[in-house]
């Protein structure tokens, strides 16, 4: 699946599956590795990701959507912010998450009203 989604890609981009490689500074054999059904991981799954414009959840198969903003970027979802702010613990509840945005909305409105000089 990996490799059916990098090639639809790099047809989407218009560059070769070797050349995607050598721009994300990857080895070219890397392309016949998952055409036999390697995976890649880490740090080479967000290089592409990042190159094409997508999740790494896009690039893996789990996400059908790649969520292109107006500019033609990522756009971020709740769970890149829960896995940022939480590092990628699997237990965090809506309720933790949504305590979480009540917090930095707070915070936003009291650097608002310092920045106009009404401090309560």
């Amino acid at each position: 699946m990996f490799f059916d989604i990098f090639s639809a890609l790099c047809t989407e981009k218009g560059v070769s599956r070797y050349k995607a490689c050598t721009d994300v500074g990857l080895n070219r054999a890397a392309v016949a590795k998952w055409k036999n059904g390697a995976i890649p991981t880490g740090s080479t799954l967000t290089k592409l990701a990042d190159y094409f414009g997508v999740s790494t959840d896009y690039l893996l198969g789990t996400e059908k959507e790649k969520a292109p903003t107006e500019d033609g970027g990522r756009q971020v979802t709740d769970d890149d912010i829960k896995f940022a702010l939480f590092g990628g613990d699997k237990d965090i509840t809506d309720a933790m998450y949504e305590e979480v945005k009540r917090f930095a909305h707070m915070v936003k409105l009291r650097e608002e009203a310092e920045r106009s000089g009404n401090k309560e």
